[in-house]
Parts: C-alpha cells; structure tokens; sequence
C-alpha cells in the first residue's frame, strides 16, 4: 500500500513538472520577476517625484533655513529673577 502512494506521489511530480516546463519555465518566471522589477523602479520614481513636489507646495518654493538656535552668542544667559533675591 505504501509503494502504490509512492508511485501516485512520483506520477503527480512528474506530471507537475512537466506542466512547469510548458507554462515557460524558470525563464519566463526570470523575465516575468525582470519586468515586475522595472515597473516597480518606475512607480518608486514617479512616486518620488510627485511627493518632491509635494513638499515644495507645502513648505514653498525655497526650502528655509530654521533659525539659529542662539541668535547672539556673545551674550550670557539672563538669570531668572528669582535667582537675584538671594
């Protein structure tokens, strides 16, 4: 009993295999994966392009500078007046 499920195992990879071998193949699948590849590439760009010019409309035409975080170096920190009273 054993063998007769060996044997309809075997039969069943051959037959899927040769199925495999008419429908193209490893070289259809490779061309098939290629082509997803550059369509992808193509879409990641466009999408690329269009939230560059997103953010443009958004933040302006001139991408801004922030502020410095302090304006005038040379001078020291005021204390808190509270520090003064004692």
């Amino acid at each position: 009993m054993e063998a007769l499920t060996l044997l309809i195992a075997l039969v069943a990879l051959v037959i899927a295999v040769i199925a495999f071998q008419r429908t193209g193949g490893i070289k259809e699948l490779r061309q098939e994966v290629d082509n997803l590849s550059s369509r992808s590439e193509n879409v990641r760009e466009r999408t690329a392009n269009i939230l560059d010019r997103f953010e443009k409309v958004v933040r302006g035409k001139s991408k801004s500078t922030p502020p410095p975080a302090n304006p005038e170096p040379d001078k020291e920190p005021e204390s808190h007046p509270s520090a003064k009273a004692e």
